[in-house]
């Protein structure tokens, strides 16, 4: 390797030097003199010390530097100081002469031209010389730190090295075997300042020319291996992108993968572009973990030292256009789709990330089109896709949502091969028995994100939520209701997106509108992080369902019970339509189970709270059976939810029928007695369980009766004791949670079917009306006493009303006195 580094030798150009610093005008002061390296390469400015009057050869006349040695290539360090006409129209401007004198008598002469072989560093945008480079590679962005105002452009990743001081010529010597006695330098016009000049007697060419190949990083160190952290590869002639973890653990089909805890850090890829003599060094934090030379790496296939390895994993890449089809329609389906090499490296569709947002919290932004599950990214595509891809063996992830089979299969393509079909089998179709699916609270999509990635997911329908997030209001473009746009249609109306709005108070609770013509303002009150700072409490749950109902939508309680404070109240006086459920958790189950105990009527709807790019559109999502009689849509999808029609997915297809009644439905019983039921339910993932639920208590359970690969489906068929007005449902759970970022477990619950007993379905479980009274109660307190409010005398309130804190309770009032009419 010593040998290699001697290869390139700077000239000490200090005895002809005629200028100093000062001529490069402003800035030029700051020009590094003495030993320099540039693009990883020795470079000589002035003294080997630095410093002096004259570190610099202005060449008003010509100077002439002797040499004296072979030279396969020489390497100049120069730049023009002021370009010879304006915007850029002195290109090709002969500017300076360089004659290279070789032994035996000959004489190469070579015309400087303006954007050829040199430029002013402070060009405009898009104006660098076309044969010379930056004294700088191309490099990093901060990987985890910067300042607020690089925020956007540390998504680029990426950035060019403009030149510091110097742009870098290379000529080559046409007979190598000269030596070459001395080189003349003479500036036409005396604005070409030479900074340096080495000579490289190596095989390589001095700068990179090859794209850049993707390579392995195994740290060897078992204890190293585990740490949860990064690892940094630095390259001293070249550039390298940041290292990422490769999936070894948790595999997933279709579904995500996970890095196996041993080994957190390692193995892990980049992709490296370098010149053979460069040094690659691996470090973890600010250790360093070992040192190789990239052309050991590419002869040899791996190179190690100390505790690291790096193994090159290139087989060469063909430009592919992939078609994902339907197996049974031979149609290209929407999709989403990963592919990767069997070292691990991803190789998307070209459009799409390798990994979101480099793998850190993506929350507002880069969150449409590619999503995150576990450590493997998916690209979301409309059936088609194009794109590199590894020769030799290629892994395929492939998924559409819960009625598909997800695709997981390693195939091999050939040298030249440009087209590759992949195919899809659609396991159920409950859209073909009236169940429509869809997300209820989606956040920071555009419209085309969510129509594109409601597809690739085959779900239905999208509610697209403008809110505000303190000073932060998002989706305001992308609604439409108020110019009669109301719904954003695709495949002929089989998928909707529609832009509805979530209101949000950090006490008072969180509430979901669909099917909105207006807004409903003011979109959040209260304070942060909802509302804005010092902000007061300027609405009420309650005030904003009365107007999305007087517009004909439906008033959902987002992910219920949180926050717990109004939600009591809207259902209390009738004003929710539907109670939501984000994940499966103790709490939300005895919180739902404790509203229809006390005998209110709440349909159960799913939905993601998706805000980042580690969340998929309708991970959790609603399942609602439309009216026979009417045209499957939006509002017949709505309609379905009030009606209580419904099952929560996250993952499992559930059936439930009560005396051949189903969820929504209410079986009537002239007396105490029995009901016939039935439960089913079927899955791409693995089952652990399903449950039927009869006032909150299980009264039958169904389980895999063998180990092994898992159970796909399960079925109850009991006769269930009633006494007294009831509620069934049932419920499923699977042996796995999701890689989302929430890891949502495996879980559906379908809404209640009612049974009445000798009467009207009436339930009124005192302990159940006393805890939700109670709520109601607290909830009056904070509106009474610890809320912000402005001064009616100020103020003129959107509701035209001139006693405010009078308004605000209004609701809790009539909560509380519908309450009390129950326990009495």
């Amino acid at each position: 390797m010593a040998a290699e580094l001697a290869a390139y030798e700077p000239l000490d150009l200090s005895p002809y030097c005629n200028a100093g610093l000062d001529v490069l005008g402003d800035g030029g002061a700051d020009t590094p003199t003495g030993s320099v390296t540039m693009r990883g390469l020795p470079f000589l400015v002035g003294a080997a010390g630095g410093g002096g009057a004259s570190c610099l050869i202005a060449p008003a006349e010509p100077v002439t530097v002797p040499i004296g040695k072979s030279a396969r290539r020489i390497i100049v360090a120069h730049r023009q100081l002021a370009p010879t006409a304006t915007a850029g129209h002195g290109i090709g401007t002969v500017v300076a002469n360089y004659r290279f004198h070789l032994d035996g008598g000959v004489t190469v002469e070579l015309p400087i031209r303006e954007r050829f072989e040199i430029q002013v560093l402070d060009h405009e945008w898009g104006q660098g010389p076309f044969l010379a480079v930056s004294d700088r590679y191309d490099f990093n962005r901060d990987r985890f730190e910067g300042s607020w105002d690089d925020a956007g452009f540390r998504l680029t990743e990426h950035q060019y090295g403009w030149p510091e001081s110097w742009w870098l010529w290379c000529w080559e010597n046409p007979e190598p075997d000269r030596v070459v006695e001395s080189i003349e330098v003479g500036s036409t016009d005396g604005q070409v300042v030479v900074g340096a000049i080495t000579v490289a007697n190596g095989d390589e060419y001095p700068f990179v020319d090859q794209a850049g190949r993707p390579v392995r990083l195994i740290v060897t160190d078992p204890e190293l291996a585990a740490r949860d952290a990064a690892l940094d590869l630095e390259v001293d002639r070249g550039v390298a992108t940041y290292p990422q973890p490769v999936p070894t653990g948790d595999d997933r089909p279709g579904w995500g993968a996970l890095s196996d805890p041993e080994h957190a850090a390692s193995p892990a890829y980049a992709t490296v572009a370098a010149t053979p003599s460069a040094s690659l060094i691996v470090r973890m934090k600010d250790e360093q973990l070992g040192q190789v030379r990239w052309g050991d790496v590419e002869r040899d296939g791996s190179a190690a030292d100390d505790k690291v390895r790096i193994e090159l994993a290139d087989s060469g890449r063909n430009w592919v256009h992939v078609t994902v089809v339907d197996d049974e329609t031979g149609q290209p389906v929407p999709c989403r789709v990963a592919f990767r090499s069997p070292a691990g490296v991803p190789f998307q569709p070209h459009g799409h990330h390798q990994h979101v947002a480099q793998n850190l919290n993506s929350w507002h932004y880069d969150v449409g089109g590619d999503v995150r599950l576990g450590d493997r990214t998916f690209a979301y595509i409309d059936g088609t896709c194009q794109g590199w891809l590894p020769r030799g063996d290629v892994l395929v992830d492939v998924a559409r949502g819960f009625e598909y089979s997800p695709l997981q299969q390693t195939i091999h393509l050939e040298p030249g091969q440009r087209e590759l079909t992949l195919r899809l089998t659609r396991t159920a179709d409950m859209a073909a028995s009236g169940w429509w699916d869809g997300d209820s609270h989606v956040h920071f999509l555009s419209t085309a994100g969510a129509q594109l990635e409601q597809r690739g997911e085959d779900l239905r329908v999208v509610n697209l939520l403008q809110a505000q997030w303190g000073a932060l209001f998002t989706n305001t473009e992308d609604f439409t209701g108020h110019f009669g746009r109301r719904k954003n249609v695709i495949g002929g109306g089989d998928y909707v997106t529609y832009v509805g709005q979530e209101n949000r108070q950090h006490v008072l609770g969180h509430m979901v509108m669909w099917g909105l013509k207006e807004p409903v303002m003011p979109w959040s009150t209260g304070g942060p992080a909802e509302g804005e700072l010092a902000g007061a409490l300027d609405a009420t749950m309650s005030d904003w369902a009365d107007r999305v109902h007087a517009q004909g939508g439906t008033v959902v309680s987002a992910h219920f019970p949180n926050p717990n404070g109004e939600p009591a109240a809207l259902v209390a006086t009738g004003r929710t339509d539907a109670v939501e459920m984000l994940a499966q958790t103790p709490n939300a189950l005895t919180e739902y189970y404790c509203y229809l105990n006390a005998g209110y009527r709440l349909p159960l709807v799913g939905g993601t709270d998706k805000m980042s790019a580690d969340v998929p559109v309708g991970i959790y999502r609603t399942y609602a059976q439309l009216d026979r009689d009417e045209e499957p849509g939006y509002d017949a999808w709505c309609r379905a939810v009030r009606a209580g029609r419904t099952f929560l997915s996250g993952g499992p297809l559930l059936s439930l029928t009560v005396d051949g009644r189903e969820p929504g439905d209410t079986v009537d019983l002239s007396g105490p007695g029995t009901v016939s039921m039935h439960a089913g339910v079927t899955s791409i993932f693995k089952l652990r369980s399903l449950e039927v639920v009869c006032n909150g208590e299980v009264v039958a359970l169904a389980e895999p009766t063998a180990t092994g690969d898992g159970t796909f489906a399960l079925e109850i068929d009991e006769t269930i004791r009633i006494d007294g007005a009831s509620w069934i449902a049932c419920r499923a759970s699977g042996v796995d949670n999701h890689l989302d970022g929430w890891r949502r477990p495996v879980f559906s619950h379908t809404s209640p079917v009612y049974v009445a007993c000798g009467g009207p379905w009436e339930m009124a479980d005192r302990p159940s009306l006393q805890y939700i009274r109670t709520v109601v109660a607290g909830a009056r307190d904070y509106v009474r006493h610890t809320a912000i409010r402005r001064n009616d005398r100020t103020t003129t309130h959107h509701h035209g009303q001139p006693d405010h804190l009078a308004w605000l309770q209004r609701p809790f009032d009539d909560a509380l006195d519908a309450l009390d009419r129950r326990l009495r």
